[in-house]
């Protein structure tokens, strides 16, 4: 195939390597045949080293004539060879000698049958070049560079944008080792239905190769995964949310076969054939007839979460959905912690607080290490670090403004993508909701409509897709951490769990250990709102913020949060539990959150440290009302009272609904619910008793 003929090539090279070198000239002409100019530098350099120590030298250098023939002839068939497959197949040379790699490379492109393969390097001419042609085709949008320099707009089909729980599949061996919270098909009935879809689907295309690093070039906490995709979208993303290009194949090396492997071909983008399917054991991931974000972008939650959850169970860490962040204190000290939410209970604010005067006054600082995802594993010193595998944002724009998340707003300023908002056609500027009151007048809605926006907004609609996100590069948050890229990640303090709820769960507490603090996680939910669902008060159950996101069965998943308490021992992270959500009985939430959460962060690393008490509660231990530092805020002692309030008849009917959800919901499934976590909920239901 291809990329082995290629890799030979290289191997013949590498061979019999001396000082004679050829003409400098000659071999720039041979690499401008090739289609290689020095406009891709990094391509250009690699493949001049080749040649220049290859065995096609001049006469001057004194070698005898039957060798000067043998070389020259060896060279040229070597050179008609790439010609030919250049000018057939259109294949670059592999940027790597991994056979494993290669051969996989190989055969997806004997599937797909693309018209030409591009390896993506990394380099700016190469990336610089893929924006240029992806605006000549439409397929981007180039915003105001004066406002925003770098940016550009993409919109997809409006039958594609949002993830697409119900065609995501965890295709393991055995179908219970997927779970009762995933959908499952047998790996070769999975790839029976798909094969045929894949097959020559990249006609007419270019299958764009995307080498990539989850966590930083380096980290022993990193992974390696390769893209293919038909999509310069997805480069171009992938560009922002990873350590993508030829430098990631350094983690990897030449012979590990521990890469994953991700085949993307967005198809005709048909909802009726769209599958996001994951092999875990194969460390592999498919996904077809989608064009849009956490579809396509494998990075992203299929690897790293999916996929990633499944390796670190096997390897003895953790993928967890959870923010990173980092809190100096007037001394210079940081704490990190970590925390898991489910959706729209404020996760990226708290990930970028701004915290209030009376904090910011006396030097505290929040530092941004991660917004969505976190790796982590025990360090030489048993403590547990985790690190960001991301490299950017990908977030939902429609209500991020200055003023609810002004370091989210900052990240999107250059160098972004905006996917699905609208535009001010006066100014070429990306517009939402939430992001100011004033729509534009001359607008484009999100479908591509030119409107009024201001009578369209009033008539009910919607100028941007309320999933409508950004892609920034992380180096853009004015607060992102100078460890962020630290390759052996950052001490874990504590971990928080959160979810929306009006009335049962107090402000904060914290468990008694890891174990229930593991049970703790297992019951996170949240209820819902109006307007997501219709209902109001509605529970959803969602497990750590994980339950779309676990690659495996979420029975062996709490076991294995479980084994890695045991393996912490007492340098196990404080686990705690918080809930801004509160609220009195007009529906009024009680605390009010954002920026003022500090207070709340400020008491749990006080509990790290063992310079607060706390009070001993059925459910744990809450802060005592003198320890919650409240300057500044108009609450009483009522409302203080009724934020850390713990109802015993309202958690004996929570203890009541995670029975059923542990009996009918997982184990009745085939979850297999460990045993430590049922007593801790008979412990729970023991103590409220008293």
């Amino acid at each position: 195939m291809p990329a082995a003929l290629c890799a030979l090539r290289t191997a013949h090279l590498a061979a019999n390597m001396n000082d004679r070198r050829c003409n400098p000239a000659f071999v720039h002409c041979i690499l401008k045949y090739l289609g290689v100019d020095k406009t891709s530098k990094v391509r250009y350099n690699k493949l001049y080293r080749k040649f220049e120590g290859s065995r096609c030298y001049a006469v001057s250098y004194g070698a005898q004539p039957a060798d000067i023939l043998a070389g020259i002839l060896l060279e040229f068939l070597e050179i008609i060879l790439l010609l030919f497959l250049r000018g057939v197949f259109k294949i670059m040379a592999s940027l790597t000698k991994n056979p494993n790699v290669n051969a996989w490379v190989d055969e997806m492109i004997a599937l797909t049958k693309p018209d030409k393969v591009v390896w993506i390097d990394g380099s700016d001419e190469q990336l610089n070049a893929l924006r240029e042609e992806a605006i000549a085709s439409g397929e981007m949008i180039k915003l105001n560079q004066e406002e925003n320099p770098g940016c550009l707009y993409h919109r997809t089909l409006p039958n594609d944008v949002a993830r697409v729980e119900d065609r995501t599949f965890i295709c393991s061996e055995k179908k219970e080792d997927a779970g009762p919270t995933n959908n499952w098909m047998a790996p070769a009935d999975m790839k029976a239905m798909l094969t045929p879809m894949y097959d020559g689907v990249m006609k007419g295309r270019t299958m764009y190769v995307i080498p990539y690093s989850m966590g930083p070039i380096g980290s022993p906490l990193a992974k390696v995964g390769v893209e293919l995709t038909d999509s310069i979208y997805v480069v171009l993303n992938m560009d922002i949310m990873t350590r993508m290009g030829e430098k990631a194949f350094e983690n990897l090396g030449d012979t590990s076969n521990d890469f994953v492997r991700g085949l993307h071909s967005k198809a005709d983008v048909d909802p009726e054939k769209r599958y996001i399917v994951h092999f875990p054991e194969e460390n592999t991931i498919w996904s077809i007839n989608s064009a849009y974000g956490g579809n396509v972008l494998l990075g992203k939650k299929c690897f790293a979460l999916r996929i990633a959850s499944f390796q670190g169970k096997n390897e003895g860490w953790m993928a967890e959905h959870m923010l990173i962040l980092g809190v100096e204190k007037p001394d210079g000290e940081v704490k990190y912690i970590t925390a898991a939410f489910p959706s729209a209970c404020g996760k990226t604010n708290l990930a970028m607080l701004i915290p209030p005067a009376c904090y910011t006054e006396k030097g505290y600082k929040v530092w941004t290490v991660g917004d969505d995802i976190a790796w982590m594993k025990q360090g030489e010193d048993g403590r547990l670090y985790a690190i960001n595998p991301e490299n950017g944002f990908f977030g939902v724009a429609p209500g991020t403004n200055a003023k609810s998340n002004f370091n989210a707003l900052a990240s999107t300023k250059k160098n972004a993508i905006f996917t699905n908002v609208a535009i001010n056609n006066d100014t070429m500027t990306p517009w939402w909701e939430g992001l100011d009151k004033n729509p534009p007048v001359n607008a484009t809605e999100w479908k591509g409509e030119k409107v009024n926006g201001v009578e369209y907004t009033a008539a009910g609609n919607k100028l941007a897709h309320p999933n409508s996100r950004f892609t920034a590069p992380a180096e853009n948050c004015p607060c992102i951490s100078s460890e962020f890229n630290n390759p052996q990640g950052v001490p874990i303090s504590a971990i928080i769990f959160g979810g929306r709820r009006a009335k049962t769960t107090p402000l904060v507490y914290q468990s008694f250990d890891w174990t229930h603090g593991t049970y703790m996680g297992s019951a996170v939910s949240s209820e819902t709102t109006a307007a997501a669902t219709g209902a109001v008060g509605v529970l959803r159950h969602d497990p750590m913020a994980m339950k779309p996101f676990i690659g495996y069965n979420v029975g062996d998943y709490w076991a294995h949060w479980l084994e890695m308490g045991e393996k912490l021992g007492d340098k196990a992270p404080k686990i705690f539990n918080v809930n801004w959500f509160k609220q009195d009985e007009n529906g009024n939430f009680i605390w009010p959150g954002f920026g003022d959460n500090m207070r709340v962060l400020d008491w749990i690393i006080k509990r790290c440290e063992g310079t607060v008490g706390a009070q001993e509660t059925a459910i744990g231990y809450l802060p005592k009302p003198e320890d919650l530092n409240l300057e500044g805020l108009d609450i009483d002692d009522k409302t203080l009272e009724e934020l850390l309030a713990v109802d015993k008849d309202l958690w004996k009917d929570e203890i009541a609904e995670m029975r059923r959800y542990y009996n009918d919901d997982i184990a009745a499934k085939g979850g297999r619910v460990p045993e430590a976590l049922v007593k801790e909920l008979d412990k729970l239901e023991e103590r409220l008793g008293k």
